[in-house]
């Protein structure tokens, strides 16, 4: 079946648009082409710094002629409608119908339609156009003397030709015919801007990949990608020193050039003063370019590789030169930073936080710090953290935000005021914190382990979330401005972790002290809790755990210990897998569902001790003997938090509730007796709340 090739040839598009606007021009195309009824059998798309292309194989050559029956009016109906159903359908006359009879309403006229299936390559005509002129550009422009005018083309940067082709792989392809604000589509593109600037004509996809490459344009960003990480390795190797690897960066290198040549420049040793992050902030930010470590220290090395678009003829001589000339005038920038910064202690630069508003409710910067400080001397003895290192690091840990080389870098926050509090002579917990305080930021970073740190970042994330609960900034949807969700989950991970024994209440209640609105300072902790559950039933599930089992254990009421809650849910999620478990739930689930019923045909609740003297069957007296046993058993289990041998005690429940479901009539004609069955069934649901409410376990 034929192929598609299409190429939109511009000037330069930004890096960090080309893989979303080359997915959205394969959704695009192969959307349009199934709602024409043309399934294909593979596209692939590609983007380069000047082009985009799309590759769409097994194309039916033409659509499938359609037949459709059309119902029209009754028989003898008013003119109109039958004039109507006429012009709907294109019968010359009402003869032409065919006529069905429903035997309830009667006869009708129908009408076969039958349309023709269209050529694909006229198909493309028609929608490649409409895809180009709305294709969405994060941002787009109109250039040229076509600005004015309504309609003309917005696209991201110059759009200059088109290739458009349609074939067989055996036959020479035809240019689909179609034009866009005067550019029309053909099978003329160019190589490389420098190197192979002439005109390049192409067939389909092979031809047009293979004459690409060979005027030094390499369509596939990966590989791109791959060809930059191993040349850069073996720069690096060659000198005896490592690659410091950096995805998001090659990721931008490999969307700046089209053919991609790997070099390595070098700057002045006396930078190396400068913290490891810094250069590598000063080097990746401006200049787009790798750094090398020395794997014997760790420490960086004095080279960088940078990624050029062309083979020079002096072996890139000129291009290292210059990148170097621009990387130390940046090194030096930020060697004065840096040594402007050491001048100044981190509590002198405090004051200015009095002018710097955290948020127009919840006060100043400065304010906030108090708050953060205050909760973090609180949390320290429940975590077993020093409370003066705790109040000290929590006083400096947001220092560095006035600093130079945060300013220039904001990405080092937190870092840098460890470097700063170190050489300030500041205690190394005290320091660590100053970095690991906005730890974790999500769930693939890392977990700080030294307890101020702890103590700090749970203060910090837990004022964040009760601060903007209390002005009412909840997230919404899938709006979250202040990270919410992101500080909901720190906090679980640091509390699961470093299993940390925390009242998520109590601690809430703590941190509204000091803030200037406090909204419904009742329900707010209740409220935070809440959201504190769907957020670990989000952790929990992307660890294959079971969401409903968090229901389950919150649904008890007072479950605010988030380390205790995880280990619950892990037994139950454990016991459930065994068939006492499963059919523990079941008979549970029974039990429940017959006393709703009951209680709302009798409209009261069983709630009370059951008349052992009504019992008058063996099956009734053991499963009263065995609700006791579990009771006693579960609930000393569940006082000393061993969730595994409550769930052992639940277990010894398990025959009985069968026996008694197996042999016993619930409703039984006696009142008396009926009564106190389903007392006995309250008391089934009373002894499994000892560690879950099962009625929201699913299954």
């Amino acid at each position: 079946m034929p192929d598609l090739l299409l190429e939109l040839f511009s000037e330069e598009i930004p890096a960090r648009m080309q893989a979303k606007a080359a997915d959205d021009l394969r959704r695009m195309v192969t959307d349009r082409l199934v709602a024409e009824g043309l399934v294909y059998e593979g596209a692939k798309a590609f983007a380069t710094p000047r082009r985009l292309a799309l590759t769409v194989h097994g194309i039916p050559a033409r659509q499938s002629d359609l037949k459709e029956e059309r119902r029209g009016p009754r028989v003898g109906g008013p003119d109109a409608a039958v004039q109507g159903f006429l012009k709907a359908t294109g019968l010359a006359r009402i003869e032409d119908a065919k006529i069905q009879t429903d035997p309830k309403k009667g006869d009708f006229y129908i009408a076969l339609i039958e349309k023709p299936g269209r050529a694909t390559i006229d198909v493309l005509a028609e929608i490649l156009p409409v895809i180009i002129r709305t294709f969405p550009w994060p941002k787009s422009m109109r250039w040229g003397g076509r600005s004015a005018k309504s309609g003309s083309l917005s696209w991201v940067r110059p759009l200059h030709s088109i290739i458009a082709t349609f074939g067989l792989e055996t036959e020479e392809p035809d240019v689909v015919k179609f034009a866009v604000d005067g550019i029309e589509a053909g099978q003329t593109t160019v190589g490389h801007r420098f190197m192979a600037p002439a005109a390049i004509s192409v067939r389909r996809f092979e031809d047009y990949e293979a004459k690409l490459k060979a005027a030094k344009v390499v369509l596939d960003p990966q590989a791109r990608k791959d060809t930059i990480l191993a040349d850069a390795k073996q720069l690096a190797f060659v000198q005896g020193f490592e690659l410091v690897e950096d995805q998001v960066l090659l990721d931008e290198v490999a969307g700046l050039v089209e053919w991609p040549v790997a070099l390595m420049g070098s700057f002045d040793e006396e930078f190396l003063s400068i913290p490891d992050e810094v250069i590598r902030a000063t080097i990746r930010n401006n200049q787009k370019c790798f750094v090398v470590r020395d794997p014997k220290t760790g420490k960086l090395a004095n080279k960088f590789i940078l990624t050029a678009n062309i083979e020079a003829a002096d072996g890139g001589k000129t291009i290292v030169a210059g990148n170097q000339r621009v990387i130390r005038a940046r090194l030096s920038d930020a060697k004065f930073f840096y040594e402007t910064d050491l001048k100044t202690k981190l509590e002198d630069r405090l004051k200015k936080f009095d002018q710097i508003v955290f948020h127009e409710k919840l006060g100043t910067q400065a304010a906030r710090i108090k708050r953060i400080e205050r909760l973090a001397a609180e949390i320290a003895p429940l975590i077993g953290a020093d409370v003066a290192k705790a109040k000290r690091a929590a006083h400096l840990a947001k220092a560095d935000l006035l600093t130079e080389v945060v300013g220039e870098f904001p990405e080092l926050q937190g870092l840098m005021g460890k470097y700063y509090a170190q050489a300030q002579g500041e205690d190394a917990s005290v320091a660590a914190a100053s970095e690991e305080h906005y730890k974790p930021q999500g769930p693939t970073d890392r977990v700080p382990i030294d307890p101020v740190s702890v103590a700090v970042a749970l203060a910090d994330k837990i004022d964040t979330l009760v601060g903007f609960w209390a002005i009412d900034e909840k997230p919404t949807g899938s709006k979250d401005p202040y990270a919410l969700r992101r500080a909901a989950l720190g906090v679980i991970r640091l509390i699961v972790d470093s299993t940390l024994r925390l009242s998520i209440l109590n601690v809430a209640t703590s941190a509204m002290v000091g803030l200037p609105e406090k909204g419904d300072a009742q329900k707010l902790p209740a409220d935070l809790l809440s959201f504190f559950a769907d957020r670990l039933k989000v952790q929990l599930r992307d660890q294959g755990a079971r969401h409903d089992l968090v229901d389950a254990v919150f649904s008890l009421g007072g479950q605010d210990d988030l380390l205790l809650v995880v280990r619950r849910v892990e037994a139950l999620g454990k016991f459930l897998d065994t068939d006492d478990g499963k059919n523990l739930l079941a008979g549970t689930k029974r039990a429940s569902n017959i006393l709703s019923i009951e209680e709302k045909k009798d409209k009261r609740t069983f709630d009370g001790a059951p008349d052992a003297g009504l019992y008058t069957l063996p099956e009734e007296k053991a499963l009263a003997k065995a609700i006791d046993q579990v009771k006693s058993e579960a609930g000393a289990a569940v006082q000393k938090e061993d969730f595994a041998a409550a769930m052992s005690a639940m277990a010894k429940l398990r025959p009985a509730v069968d026996a008694f479901f197996d042999k016993v009539k619930v409703n039984d004609d006696e009142p008396k007796v009926r009564e106190n069955r389903l007392k006995l069934l309250n008391e089934i649901r009373a002894a499994t709340r000892a560690v879950a409410d099962y009625s929201k376990i699913e299954g």
